[in-house]
């Protein structure tokens, strides 16, 4: 459970907003000064600080530095009521995660909350490359392979980490792109600086530009104040642009005048802002072919091409599948507060014979779904074909439509139900019901090991059934 600190002299705002928090599942505690909050720090570091700028005595920012001087890597949101002062723009770029001004909306600071702790925990947790067995070798994340391919890998990592090299990381999905990026930054000479992820697929392509490179007030409508980028939040520190080869050409341009000239320019903006960042990028794409269909400017994709780090995919590494597979069961169990039941050698003769289409992320989520139906024996033969979603005679039905065919189809009929300017939203609330009620059903009802299995806090699960009018059957096993 994640703590959280909030820190702002107003006692109506600490209670409310407390009690909000600790409905969604988070553990919460609250400070009423600059002072308390360090105080507060110091005495146990929590995963992340919700913090007032204005207080009697010492100032957020000045309690910020402070916190994060005691803490380094701790994730501080600064709320602010004086949008129009440059307090919270310096706030940011003394190291604050973001801003966030008063009064606002609670499902804003909910996914502002959870950015800021993903963003707290790459932080904090360090990546290992290739850790030798023994005990304690699960813990965090880990870089695991002895096969060929991989320990190319690793030299390369070692080879370019302490330079400041840009670096393209090249793979298929679930190939452990991310990883490779933060062991990169983690092993340089920036590494007490920011990380900063950017996924140029999931932020929307009229919200990339302004996320990357901030705006100025009036720039567009509803800019109401002036915003600084997550670039510019980076500053002497590292910029992963997660999926590059998808950024859209309007972008593309912005990226390429920073690659070259160290310099950026807020939207709205006239003068150029020096930046120094260092770039590491990561795609799943055939950048040469995106290049020659005019998807990809071909002096952006040469500005890439610095240093190259390929990843295998999981089927190209022999041997590899049972070191993760043990390396993934000691790390979920203890996540989960299981106990780790271990595999019998049929299932592991079942992991290894696997296709692996989604490559590690496949395979660290098929020992997830094992772990969580599992009965405190080792994971048999059935169980991990129930897992891999392989039911009897599989392999034999080769004419059925494929998982992608019926995600398709539920979408179309959810479109259709529903066209029009709320469509987007209907399809996505019926996958989300569709989503939970399946999970409720794989568990017998059970709202606590369906959470688990989501990824979700119980407190929220049980606010998405009743949002979605689901009705809950317990089975009694």
């Amino acid at each position: 459970m994640a703590q959280i600190l909030i820190v702002d002299d107003d006692a109506q705002l600490r209670q409310s907003f407390g009690k909000i928090l600790a409905g969604e599942g988070f553990e919460v505690r609250a400070a009423n000064s600059g002072e308390a909050g360090v105080a507060a720090v110091k005495e146990a570091p929590p995963d992340l600080v919700i913090m007032d700028v204005r207080m009697p005595g010492i100032t957020g920012i000045q309690a910020m530095q402070q916190m994060r001087a005691a803490c380094p890597g701790l994730p501080v949101v600064i709320m602010t009521a004086y949008g129009g002062t440059e307090t919270a723009i310096e706030a940011t770029k003394l190291g604050a995660f973001d801003y966030i001004l008063k009064p606002f909306d609670i499902p804003d600071i909910l996914r502002l909350i959870a950015q800021a702790l993903t963003a707290g925990r790459l932080n904090r947790a360090r990546v290992a490359i290739a850790p030798q067995e023994g005990p304690g070798d699960d813990e965090g994340d880990a870089l695991v392979g002895q096969s060929r391919a991989m320990q190319e890998v690793f030299k390369a990592i070692g080879r370019v980490a302490p330079t400041d090299a840009l670096v393209l990381i090249r793979g298929e999905s679930g190939t452990g792109k991310e990883l490779v990026a933060r062991a990169l930054w983690q092993h340089s000479a920036r590494a007490e600086k920011p990380f900063v992820v950017i996924n140029c697929v999931a932020i929307p392509e009229t919200l990339l530009e302004s996320e990357l490179f901030g705006y100025e007030k009036g720039a567009f409508t509803g800019a109401g104040s002036r915003r600084v980028g997550k670039i510019e939040q980076a500053q002497h520190g590292t910029v992963f642009l997660d999926e590059i080869g998808d950024m859209p050409l309007s972008v593309q341009a912005k990226i390429l005048r920073l690659l070259q000239e160290r310099q950026i320019e807020r939207l709205g903006g006239r003068d150029p802002i020096p930046v120094d960042v260092r770039i590491l990028a990561a795609t799943n794409r055939d950048m040469e072919a995106a290049v020659a269909e005019g998807r990809l400017r071909e002096d952006l994709y040469y500005r890439l091409k610095v240093v190259t780090i390929s990843l295998p995919p999981l089927r190209e590494r022999e041997g590899d599948v049972a070191r993760l597979a043990a390396h993934f069961l000691a790390r979920l169990a203890r996540e989960m507060d299981m106990q780790n039941p271990g595999l019998t050698p049929e299932a592991l003769d079942q992991l290894c014979a696997h296709p692996w289409a989604g490559n590690v992320r496949e395979l660290s989520n098929v020992l997830k779904k094992a772990l969580i139906f599992s009965r405190g024996c080792p994971i048999d033969a059935e169980e991990m074909r129930q897992a891999l979603g392989a039911g009897p005679g599989a392999g034999q039905r080769g004419h059925e439509p494929t998982q992608a065919d019926t995600l398709r189809a539920f979408i179309r009929r959810a479109l259709m139900d529903e066209a029009g300017n709320a469509a987007y939203d209907h399809v996505l609330d019926a996958v989300a019901k569709s989503t939970i009620a399946e999970a409720l059903e794989l568990t017998g009802g059970n709202r606590t090991r369906a959470a688990k299995l989501l990824g979700l806090s119980r407190p929220t699960l049980i606010a998405k059934i009743e949002k979605h009018g689901l009705k809950v059957t317990t089975q009694v096993q």
